[in-house]
């Protein structure tokens, strides 16, 4: 639906046609125009997701702040399911307070639905959730499904029915028809059709795989095959359910089908929580049995046999098996003995793919390499529940800081710290290394009493282990304590220090580290060698293809310059900062600079422009949980000295009206956008010109046509960076997941691209 898709969500692009049920979809919409909490429950595989994203599709003026989906089929401590449904709603998480706080307050004032999806092995924390949701937000509204249901007051249950033999049918004929082309239902096979589905009792996901074996036996060989399956299985599983006996007969016979190799890799792919990519797979599962060359074969079979869906994340492909399918798999790799094995193989690819990031920050790649580990989220965090022993667990949690600090997951990154901290080991390098990055976690949310404490011990064990790093590490975080506590002297001494030690040690990537931070303290406290020591630093990073630092200092260096009066240059370095920025989803960054840009626009400038910038600002502060007054109170002085300056130039009903423009503006990279194409603010001030800008739309035209980022960075003459910066931006803006469905919309309205 055209007026689903121009509202903020993340409901994913269908993949395939939806058959029968609409009845029930319908009735679920109307239910859901009252109900709070709708609870969808059923047998496994009956299509309780599949129904719930169906119904949740509905005209934007319904919910005009989103319909979200949050999939908890890949979660497994209680705790988490808070912090994985902020993450899903795109919520940052960068505050001190806990996540289903700041999800709530995000939500306070919205009108906006969530489908909470797989919650029967969580109930009890979906319960919470919902409850402390739906108790502060009013507007909100919940469609969860769930083997079970949540148990709490104003809860609505809507038990989802198998299919009708009618239905059933026409699901058989569609999917059939799309491995089989030509298929139909005629006079000769529905008897037979009639008979396969009774004995899939009419559920969806048993109908999927049977229609699969369809590609290569007539309706009546698969029919006669299942029913001796069946009639195998009746001795052994007369205590399941009987919707659970067809369905894991279904898989049963599905898996005796599959070849050895193949069974082997499905059962190896079980070990993947929330997907996995190609190099994933091969990374974890080749070897044994399964050579690394054969790795994509034997998962392209596995596609084509339904056992293993396709999606796509990030404009990359991935993969990942229906929980149904996934569970049966790791139940088969723990009867073969190779669970603890492949549990290892997970551990450590995750943690390799973790320290190289780390390793590598500064330099090219690190939007991409965070919107890696954004996608691998679940799968990071089964890593750390892998029963390893404290050493492994403290050296992926260290090595996830930049993911933790930089890519917007603050509160799980101390969770995990709280965590594994707390459980006693050796004096180890990786514990001292573990407490260095808690600390620079607990100093990003504002926390020096639990930074200081983490400092203490880390210091000691440094001492302990006689490790001259940890030392440098040590001195370096307690300038960031003194710099935060408002003694911007010690930290500059402290900085000075810790640069020292790490370039003597020869640890290249930490002397960066704290270089950096050395010209910011220097730029903000207006020492006369932030200018040097800043044009040192960004011209290193310009080298490399660092952003996310040359971003700080040049912001840094831009307020350097509005202090001392030069407001042309400190409006050119915020921009500059700015540009450098796109493709991170850095709420807080992002907003200091709009802040800087105001203030230097405001006098004798543009206030109009300044109250836009303002109110872009703060609604990122908004949405980050924080404001400008957590960064200190002369920082909150700025602020209010700009907006009385506005309010004076322009009155308060325009100041009103143009801060209510910004607002709109409540995603870094439409905030970017916005700031640094001039024809976008008159381009969305119209609603005649939609919701892309003249560039986007021809981007949009090229992903609709097939063209690659590449393929579209080539025909528009951008660099390939631009041309993903633009895709990802379209995405954003329209609330969708994928390229098709940057697809299906251009072709739906006809986009002009002028």
């Amino acid at each position: 639906m055209i007026g689903n898709s121009l509202r903020p969500g993340n409901l994913p692009a269908a993949f395939t046609s939806f058959v029968g049920r609409q009845a029930e979809a319908a009735e679920i919409r109307s239910l859901l125009q009252t109900a709070r909490l709708l609870t969808l429950t059923g047998a496994g595989g009956v299509g309780k997701t599949r129904l719930a994203l169906e119904a949740a599709v509905v005209p934007a003026k319904a919910f005009p702040h989103g319909v979200w989906l949050v999939d908890l089929a890949p979660v497994r401590e209680p705790t988490a399911v808070a912090g994985v449904a902020a993450a899903a709603l795109g919520v940052p998480d960068l505050g001190a307070r806990p996540a289903v706080e700041q999800l709530a307050g995000y939500l306070a004032e919205r009108r906006a639905l969530i489908v909470l999806d797989n919650c029967e092995h969580l109930a009890d924390a979906c319960a919470e959730l919902a409850k402390a949701l739906l108790s502060e937000a009013p507007e909100l509204h919940i469609l969860a499904t769930s083997r079970h249901t949540l148990g709490i007051t104003g809860e609505h249950v809507f038990t989802v029915p198998p299919l009708t033999p009618e239905d059933a049918a026409d699901l058989l004929q569609d999917r059939a028809a799309a491995v089989r082309p030509g298929f139909q239902v005629s006079e000769a096979n529905r008897a037979a059709v009639a008979r396969l589905c009774a004995y899939l009792d009419g559920l969806p996901l048993a109908i999927e795989l049977a229609s699969s074996r369809l590609r290569t036996l007539a309706v009546g060989q698969v029919a006669d095959r299942l029913e001796d399956r069946f009639r195998l299985l009746a001795g052994g599983g007369r205590t399941r359910p009987p919707h659970q006996r067809t369905l894991r007969g279904t898989i049963d016979w599905s898996y005796e089908l599959c070849a050895p190799t193949e069974r082997l890799l499905w059962n190896r792919l079980s070990v993947f929580t929330g997907g996995f990519d190609l190099d994933a797979a091969e990374g974890v599962c080749a070897g044994d049995g399964i050579a690394e060359h054969e790795v994509l074969d034997l998962l392209d079979r596995l596609v084509g046999q339904s056992v293993v869906l396709t999606t796509e994340t990030e404009g990359l492909p991935r993969y990942r098996l229906l929980e149904a399918i996934r569970r049966y798999g790791r139940e088969q790799l723990a009867a073969c003995g190779e669970e603890e094995k492949l549990l290892l193989r997970h551990r450590d690819f995750f943690l390799a793919l973790a320290q190289r990031i780390n390793e590598g920050w500064y330099g090219p790649g690190q939007a991409e390499a965070l919107a890696r580990l954004r996608v691998e989220y679940t799968n990071l965090l089964a890593a750390l529940d892998c029963g390893a022993g404290p050493q492994f667990r403290f050296a992926l949690a260290a090595a996830l800081a930049f993911h933790w600090c930089a890519g917007g997951f603050l509160s799980e990154g101390r969770r995990q710290f709280d965590r594994v901290l707390a459980v006693a080991s050796d004096p180890t390098p990786q514990r001292a290394r573990a407490l260095l990055a808690a600390v620079w976690v607990a100093q990003t949310q504002g926390d020096l009493a639990a930074a200081n404490h983490w400092l203490d011990e880390a210091e000691a064990l440094g001492e302990q282990l006689g490790d001259p790093a940890v030392r440098a590490q040590v001195v370096g975080f307690r300038g960031v304590s003194a710099h935060y506590r408002g003694q911007p002297e010690e930290g500059i001494a402290r900085y000075e220090e810790a640069w020292a030690a790490q370039t003597a040690l020869g640890d290249e990537r930490e002397a960066t580290s704290w270089l950096l931070a050395l010209a910011c303290v220097q730029a903000y406290a207006g020492d006369p060698r932030a200018a040097e020591t800043g044009r040192q630093v960004i011209a290193a990073f310009e080298a490399s293809g660092e952003r996310w630092g040359r971003a700080q200092v040049l912001m840094a260096l831009g307020y350097s310059a509005w202090a001392r009066g030069d407001r042309e240059a400190a409006k050119a370095l915020a921009r500059s900062a700015l540009d450098s920025m796109r493709g991170f989803n850095d709420y807080a960054m992002v907003a200091k600079m709009l802040e800087l840009l105001a203030w230097a626009t405001a006098p004798g400038g543009d206030p109009a422009r300044a109250a836009r910038l303002l109110g872009a600002a703060s609604a990122l502060w908004r949405d980050a949980g924080t404001s400008i007054s957590a960064f200190g109170p002369q920082m909150a002085e700025h602020h209010a000295r700009c907006e009385k300056a506005v309010v004076n130039a322009v009155g308060l009903a325009a100041y009103v009206q143009a801060f209510a423009e910004g607002g709109r503006h409540n995603k870094p990279g439409r905030a970017i956008e916005y700031v640094l194409d001039p024809a976008h603010e008159s381009a969305t001030s119209a609603a005649a010109t939609g919701p892309l800008t003249r560039r986007e739309c021809e981007v949009a035209e090229l992903v609709a046509k097939g063209l690659s980022n590449r393929q579209i960075a080539s025909t528009l003459g951008l660099s390939p960076r631009t041309a993903d910066w633009h895709v990802k931006n379209i995405l954003d803006k329209l609330g969708f997941g994928s390229r098709a469905q940057i697809a299906s919309w251009w072709s739906a309205t006809r986009a002009p691209t002028a």
